[in-house]
């Protein structure tokens, strides 16, 4: 199996690739504006604007948490984080709406008005309560991604070489691409690798350094604020669809930082409302999302398939989709129609 691209989509593919004993080649050249070097690695089973479970959450759920705990020992260290998600209620309506969503049998499994102890909370503004997201997690994709690149590497599985159309060169029962021979290849290239169905959309994000917040949970409202350890919270995200490969921009760094001001209560040392944060990092990176929100798998030709369009909950798509793609490609099984490519034909 040869495999164009070794962000989150590719780099999963591949594994589950040399898990089934399959000879597999990753060719990939970081570039700038890859999202998955910024991503916040976020699983969250439930849509927090409706407060409905997102696609095939029960599903995909213990899939995803199994690869990736797998992964985990495979290289010594752990990249799945378990970890409780406070949604702030904006208003007594929504508080209201998500105590009436608990009785929903479909999404109860999920929710909880529990009100959580941890202390970091004391100082994030909520006058209208919290509930909690069960079964909520966050994967460090970076530390992933370089784990399996150093090791693919070591064992001459990773390529850095640029890959066009033009370098595929068709050969019996299979293609070559610099010299490298598999009867399939599969684009995992995200958004650089324009298809019809796949809308960039840039995403930023930036980290902060909280002394004293002493935040032990995932809080959510609007955006988010997640804990790394220490003193370090990351606080996301952007959506824009707009001038996409614009790199960081002032404006998402001030809206960022607006909601992180708005949500945490001021203590006597921070009078000013104007009191910088310190920002340790500021990325952007552009997300490969589909116009339906839905994975794009298939094939482009004979012998080349693409995996993409996994967008913002790419950590929980990402292993489900890779089986199902090499179960089609290998096995000759259907693709399910919500994920076929062949919709947007």
């Amino acid at each position: 199996m040869l495999i164009i691209g070794q962000g989150l989509a590719g780099s999963v593919l591949a594994d589950t690739c040399i898990a089934r004993g399959l000879r597999t080649a990753v060719l990939d050249v970081p570039k700038e504006g890859r999202a998955s070097h910024v991503a916040a690695g976020l699983v969250n089973p439930v849509s927090m604007r409706r407060t409905v479970l997102s696609w095939r959450a029960p599903e995909l759920l213990p899939i995803a948490g199994a690869f990736y705990r797998e992964a985990g020992l495979r290289f010594g260290k752990e990249y799945w984080h378990p970890i409780p998600l406070i949604k702030i209620f904006p208003s007594a309506k929504e508080a209201g709406e998500w105590r009436v969503r608990m009785n929903d049998p479909e999404v109860s499994h999920y929710l909880s008005d529990e009100q959580s102890q941890d202390p970091g909370l004391k100082r994030v503004d909520q006058p209208y309560g919290h509930g909690q997201v069960k079964r909520a997690a966050w994967l460090d994709v970076v530390g992933l991604l370089d784990a399996y690149r150093k090791w693919w590497k070591e064992q001459g599985a990773l390529h850095e070489r640029t890959v066009e159309q033009a370098d595929v060169r068709s050969i019996p029962n299979g293609v070559e691409v610099h010299g490298l021979s598999a009867p399939w290849l599969v684009w995992s290239a995200g958004p650089f690798k324009p298809m019809t169905g796949l809308v960039p959309v840039r995403g930023e994000r930036i980290t902060v350094r909280l002394p004293g917040l002493d935040l032990g949970v995932l809080v959510h409202r609007g955006g988010f604020i997640l804990p790394l350890g220490g003193d370090n919270y990351r606080v996301g995200s952007t959506y824009d669809w707009d001038n996409v490969w614009s790199g960081p921009t002032t404006e998402a760094r001030e809206e960022l930082l607006a909601r992180l001001r708005k949500l945490l209560l001021r203590t006597p040392l921070e009078p000013d409302e104007d009191t910088p944060f310190n920002v340790v990092d500021h990325w952007a990176g552009v997300r490969p999302t589909a116009i339906d929100r839905r994975p794009l798998l298939g094939r482009i030709a004979p012998h080349q398939a693409v995996f993409n369009g996994l967008g913002s909950r790419g950590v929980l798509l990402a292993p489900w989709c890779a089986q199902h793609l090499l179960e089609h490609l290998l096995e000759g099984k259907p693709l399910d129609p919500e994920v076929d490519l062949g919709r947007f034909a």
